[in-house]
């Protein structure tokens, strides 16, 4: 018998990043990427082990601030700032367990590397162009925001070779 999947499913709601400095993080959101804030709170913590029973985190753990970012269209970016008695501050490789990067889709790449180069970030590489295979059509290069977290600008206006066979069209936003 297959698996029960989770019914109303709709997609992708927010995504959580825990930063160093929120403030500085919420900066370089909005110079950067056009980021408005939505709301906020904090700071919170518990004396008994709510932290640790809902958050899989240390039970002393706090959050200094958290903090909801809207990036033009798609899911809300969750900032939080934590101080915790186990808390590591080594940032993970994408080939880390737990490794991952944010990917801002662009109309643009040309100049959408143009402007980011005025924030002297860290580029890696790229842009790369994908012309043959399932991501024919695609460019996509890597750089850093300032406390080291991989994020990545994509842009397939013209699509993407795998996508265009499919049934129903993986979302992409619209500009």
């Amino acid at each position: 018998m297959p698996p029960i999947q989770i019914p109303g499913v709709a997609g992708v709601e927010h995504i959580g990043l825990t930063v160093p400095d929120i403030e500085a993080a919420t900066r370089f959101f909005a110079d950067v990427l056009g980021a408005e804030t939505l709301y906020a709170i904090g700071p919170f913590e518990s004396a008994d082990d709510w932290m640790a029973s809902h958050l899989a985190v240390h039970p002393r753990s706090r959050i200094n601030k958290m903090r909801m970012l809207r990036v033009a269209n798609g899911p809300a970016l969750e900032l939080f700032e934590f101080t915790a008695p186990d808390q590591s501050t080594a940032m993970p490789k994408n080939s880390d367990y737990g490794g991952w990067h944010l990917a801002f889709y662009v109309d643009d790449m040309d100049k959408a590397l143009a402007a980011l180069k005025t924030h002297a970030v860290s580029i890696q590489s790229g842009p790369v162009e994908m012309t043959e295979g399932p991501s024919a059509g695609l460019s996509w290069l890597y750089f850093k925001a300032p406390w080291g977290q991989q994020l990545e600008l994509v842009s397939y206006p013209g699509g993407i070779a795998a996508y265009k066979a499919l049934k129903h069209a993986v979302w992409r936003p619209k500009g």
